[in-house]
């Protein structure tokens, strides 16, 4: 079994702290990541920058990468001006994200639900046209802040009609972890049987993010999302904390002898120069206790 890991750090976990880092430390971050052997990195978002000016500079970010290496460097976009942009970039993997709610929608996107969703489809199709990755991400797919427990039958209406408009990958993401390993695995299950390439965007809010990483894959996901150190939240979500430290879980997958390509001496070394540019000890429990060689089997 192969799992490929997304690092989202460089957007989703620098997009929720007080400090704004240059575009060159954020390239430099993203180029740590890559040595590290990390498959694919979601390097930032093109999005204005008086909503997020944590993602300021996106262009310079992208110019500074290697786009024709091993290593993916995928763009988050919300519109089509930011597809354009990403575009523009010669970015060979966009994502979108939208929530499943009226209500986050308003507050993330402001729009409703059928125009977020009526905007992933139109760019699943342009994407398809002009021959680049997409992935659709349907945020607070196990529960919203605002509207409570989101029905199943919603979130599997959504990721089919994303299939069916020709996205190449659809993830779920618990925006607020609020998820368990029960729901994931009968959700993941649903979206693999609509024959969709599926991943996880989990956060570790109440603790459950890496008992459900495993029931993910367990269920068939076969991309799992993480942050370098445990960084990030959603700025529009109430007391959203970290996503699951990619450390932590290729130390995880690794014990169980799941192949994930990544150097885990080299991301933990990432993981210590992260925390000193942020000056501030990070959620991560792995860089901090170092690694150790499970018994298997």
């Amino acid at each position: 079994m192969k799992i490929t890991l997304c690092d989202v750090a460089p957007r989703d976990g620098l997009q929720n702290e007080p400090d704004v880092l240059a575009p060159g430390l954020r390239s430099e971050l993203c180029e740590r990541l890559a040595a590290a052997g990390i498959p694919r990195v979601e390097a930032g978002s093109f999005v204005s920058d008086s909503v997020v000016p944590q993602m300021a500079g996106a262009e310079e970010v992208f110019g500074a990468l290697a786009l024709d290496g091993p290593t993916v460097f995928a763009g988050l976009v919300v519109n089509q001006r930011g597809y354009e942009r990403a575009l523009a970039c010669g970015v060979g993997e966009i994502h979108y994200a939208f929530p499943v709610t009226d209500e986050f929608c308003a507050r993330n996107q402001n729009s409703t639900l059928e125009e977020a969703a009526g905007a992933a489809v139109a760019l699943a199709r342009r994407a398809g046209d002009d021959g680049v990755r997409f992935t659709v991400t349907l945020g607070v797919s196990f529960g919203c802040p605002f509207e409570g427990r989101v029905d199943p039958a919603r979130v599997i209406e959504l990721a089919g009609r994303m299939v069916e408009a020709g996205a190449d990958e659809v993830a779920l993401a618990d925006t607020v972890g609020v998820a368990v390993p029960t729901q994931v695995r009968e959700l993941v299950a649903e979206l693999v049987r609509l024959g969709a390439t599926t991943g996880v965007h989990l956060h570790n809010t109440r603790n459950t993010g890496y008992a459900n990483a495993v029931a993910a894959i367990e269920a068939g996901a076969s991309v799992v999302d993480a942050s370098i150190g445990g960084i990030g939240g959603c700025p529009f979500a109430p007391r959203a904390t970290g996503n699951i430290a990619t450390e932590d879980l290729v130390y995880l997958l690794h014990g169980m002898g799941v192949e994930t390509g990544v150097d885990l001496d080299a991301l933990l070394a990432c993981a210590e120069w992260m925390a000193e540019q942020l000056g501030r000890e990070l959620p991560g429990q792995v860089y901090k206790a170092g690694a150790f060689a499970p018994v298997t089997g």
